[in-house]
Parts: C-alpha cells; structure tokens; sequence
C-alpha cells in the first residue's frame, strides 16, 4: 500500500466525506484532540485538520470533512487508490481527560465530525460521555450510527424538528443540568455562537466548559497569525496552544468578528474550483 493513499471513501451528506487514509507513522501516535497538515498534491496549499480518528493496526487515520473551500472540494474528487502529497502530524494537543467521570459533549453542524473522536475518546478512556449532536434538518445529520456505537447516551436535535428532537443544542443541555444531569466537564465544538452560549450555559451551572477552536486555523504551526485568539485577555495560536481552550475565558465576540475574515477569498476559491472540475463530483 502507497504512503497517503485513500484506502475507503464514504459520503455522509451532500457535502460532508469520510476518508481512511494509509499514514502508519501518523496512526501510530495519534490521539483525541490531535490534527494533521495535509496537502492534496505538490501545487496544493497546506490545511490543517482534526483527524476523527485512526487505526493503528491498519496504520490508517480518519478525516471527515465538509468540501466546501478549495482544498476541501480538490478532496472530494479523489478515490480509493488516490494518494495525497503530504500529510504531517500529529500535531496540537491531546484532549485532556484525566480525573474526568462524567462529560457532555455538545456538537453543531458540521462540528459533529470534530466531536466525534473527541466524544468516541472519551468514551473509550472511560469516561461517562453524554452526546447532544445538533443540525439544521434531517437531511444533515451525520454519524448517527458511529455516536450511539461510541458514546454512552446520544441526542439528536433539529431546528425544525425534522428529525430526532426539535431545537437547539443549548436549550438541551440546559435541560439536562436543570433535571439533575452532573457533568465535570462540557464540551463544545461547532459555530462560535453556538460554542459561545454552550460555554455560557456551563459557567452559569459551575460547570467547567472547553472549546475546540480547530476550525480556525490556517497554516497549523503558528506562523501564519491566522488563528490568533484571545484567552483570558492573552494572545494564543490555536495551532500550538490549542486547538482544545477554557471556554469561560475565550473572547467569543472577537473570535466571531475574526471568523468572518476570509468568507469573500473562500467563496472566490470555490467558484475557481468550481470551473475547473466542471464541480464536485458526488458518489453514493
């Protein structure tokens, strides 16, 4: 088997892909909480992204991922048998989870790729791990199957009520906290106002809450700047000092202004990929 090759391909929804990549050296060390840098070829940018798991015997590693930037849809065209460029890695921090009992995780969107090794981590460490995993539709949910084979209790929330429970994922915890629910720990990991109000919901209970901030970073080894935050009034790098943060101490209102950066370069990056593949292919 070739170093980086695409050894399975499944499509989750309309956008969102789960890859099983060959990188024994990677798989071999790689835990919860930890990214990889990849490159799709040798003309390719360098991306940074959480790895949603990995096999150490098979020496693959997992990454699901929404194809909706360059490097993403450039992603989706490649098939089993494929191979990247380059992939570096581990990289970040492991998620912490020692002296913890009993966790809820709280996932959005397509933040519930992220959550999901974060979760299934957990669970496997054995720790008590509670899922509420939160998406717009029915036609969005991903991973429904994997959380209630890899968590010990599992909510499905909807905005519209089309699937699972109707609303959001913050009226659930809250819930949960006011029906006598005990947690050492809240999790959050999907859009920053969601992660915002989840924090705020577990300070308000003196629970303590962490914050995946993966999704803001840019060349993954802090020399960029890109994925600067602000952490209890302190400068931080999300790439070296992260990805995992106390969620009480996170700017939230700077981080969403910073977040909204580079939507008009990413929509300018999807349409160029857009006409040069004639569009994203989508396989069943």
């Amino acid at each position: 088997m070739k170093r980086f090759e695409v050894t399975w391909k499944r499509r989750l929804n309309h956008n969102m892909v789960w890859l099983k990549i060959y990188a024994p050296l990677v798989a071999k060390h790689a835990k919860p909480g930890q990214f990889i840098i990849l490159r799709t070829d040798e003309f390719g940018e360098r991306i940074p992204l959480t790895m949603a798991g990995h096999n150490e015997e098979d020496g693959t590693i997992d990454l699901i991922y929404a194809a909706v930037g360059r490097t993403t849809m450039l992603m989706d065209q490649l098939e089993v048998g494929d191979c990247f460029a380059d992939i570096v890695g581990p990289l970040g921090k492991p998620t912490h989870m020692d002296g913890l009992k009993r966790v809820c995780v709280v996932g959005g969107g397509t933040g519930n790729a992220l959550a999901y090794p974060l979760a299934c981590g957990m669970h496997k460490h054995g720790v008590e791990t509670v899922m509420i995993a939160g998406f717009k539709t029915k036609d969005l949910v991903i991973l429904e199957e994997e959380f209630r084979a890899g968590v010990d209790e599992l909510y499905v929330m909807t905005d519209d009520g089309s699937y699972g429970e109707k609303g959001f994922t913050t009226a659930k915890l809250e819930e949960l906290i006011q029906a006598g629910e005990k947690f050492d720990e809240v999790i959050a990991v999907g859009p920053p106002m969601m992660m915002k109000f989840t924090c705020q919901i577990a300070e308000k209970y003196g629970i303590h809450s962490v914050a995946s901030l993966t999704a803001y970073m840019i060349d993954g080894t802090g020399m960029c700047g890109g994925c600067r935050c602000k952490i209890g009034g302190e400068d931080k790098f999300v790439c070296v000092d992260g990805p995992e943060f106390d969620g009480a101490l996170v700017d939230w209102d700077d981080l969403i202004r910073r977040s909204a950066y580079y939507k008009d370069q990413e929509a300018e990056d999807r349409a160029h990929v857009c006409r040069l593949t004639g569009g994203v292919r989508y396989h069943d």
